[in-house]
């Protein structure tokens, strides 16, 4: 085992929940999973974790909402959970996003800890304290910044993942060297797919994001460049959340972000066309990306202004100076937008009907 700060990378995460455990004495304790994770990954740790009650949902993106909140709520109301219980989260990013939503709002804040299943959720989504759901189809509209108390990262769980999950939360690493280490998007770049080590490069994007973190807790500044790709890479995972048979995961989203913000980045910044085109050629490599219809894009510009970095009616997004190097703030407006998703088209060859 080792840790840094809240988090805990586990060789032998029964062994490090039970240890966890036994310094703490809860009233109550819950468990949430969704109807994957509860088959796939509550059995490897159930063992650990003293006497529970376990609240299941249905998975997806879909389900991260006040209809969910409010059964999780009900479930806690019912077993009479007081401020000295404990909310634990087994899953991925909407688990543990919707989850930890729920824990800090429960009588104004109850002890809760992440078990992030999904490699996105290890590298991503449970680390940095940002908790909340989507309303009215916007990603992460309402929530809050809450830390958990603890963060237990374990391997094995990768093991459950369809590649296609897994394929996502990659999306993050690249992201991670993008923004703050050219050295390590030069090593991943070089590296088959098949052969990444997924542990260690958990560890390295846990690593930068921690260190933006705590410069920055509440992203009034460089904790901005986390969202680099996001600006339009959350419009379009919103946009098509609602489209039936059309919802990108969102590390698929994105990819088509980071390569749409790359393209700006050479229009607004310094980075330099051979790197966009780097960038670009190895998410394509990486990411089956769909192309999208001229008539998508209005709607998706106008998603975009509901960016939580935007300043009254200024989109501000996050780009690249260079490989390694990104800042925040950079205005942009909707000719900008449509002129990256034409980019990314130019280069994408298949089409979201």
């Amino acid at each position: 085992m080792t840790k840094q700060n809240n988090i805990i990378f586990c060789q032998d995460i029964s062994k490090d929940l039970s240890a966890f455990f036994s310094g703490n004495g809860y009233s109550k304790i819950a468990v949430l999973v969704d109807d994957n994770t509860k088959k796939h990954c509550y059995p490897l740790v159930k063992g650990a974790i003293p006497e529970h009650i376990l609240i299941e949902i249905k998975k997806g993106e879909e389900q991260k909402n006040l209809d969910t909140c409010q059964q999780i709520w009900t479930e806690l109301t019912n077993n009479a959970f007081d401020r000295k219980s404990l909310f634990v989260n087994i899953g991925g990013g909407v688990i543990g996003d919707m989850g930890g939503f729920c824990a800090a709002t429960y009588k104004r804040g109850i002890d809760f800890i992440n078990i992030p299943t999904t490699l996105l959720a290890q590298v991503d989504a449970s680390i940095g304290g940002k908790l909340g759901i989507d309303f009215q189809n916007f990603k992460n509209h309402i929530g809050v910044f809450q830390n958990p108390l603890r963060v237990f990262l374990y391997a094995g769980f990768f093991g459950t993942l369809d590649p296609s999950e897994l394929r996502s939360g990659y999306a993050e690493v690249i992201k991670h060297c993008l923004i703050r280490d050219n050295k390590k998007f030069e090593e991943i770049i070089e590296t088959p797919y098949n052969q990444m080590d997924f542990f260690e490069l958990t560890k390295h994007s846990v690593d930068i994001k921690n260190k933006v973190v705590l410069e920055d807790p509440t992203e009034k500044g460089l904790r901005k460049i986390l969202n680099f790709g996001h600006t339009i890479g959350h419009a379009i995972e919103s946009y098509y959340l609602e489209k039936q048979g059309k919802k990108l995961l969102h590390g698929e989203a994105i990819a088509i972000g980071m390569i749409c913000e790359s393209f700006l980045s050479t229009k607004k910044l310094t980075l330099s066309k051979k790197d966009l085109e780097r960038i670009t050629d190895y998410i394509l490599k990486i990411y089956d990306c769909r192309f999208i219809p001229k008539g998508h894009v209005n709607e998706i510009i106008e998603l975009t202004r509901q960016d939580k970095k935007n300043e009254g009616n200024k989109i501000k997004s996050s780009l690249l100076n260079r490989i390694g190097d990104c800042t925040f703030n950079v205005e942009i407006d909707h000719h900008d937008i449509s002129a990256s998703i034409e980019y990314f088209n130019s280069k994408s060859k298949n089409q979201i009907k």
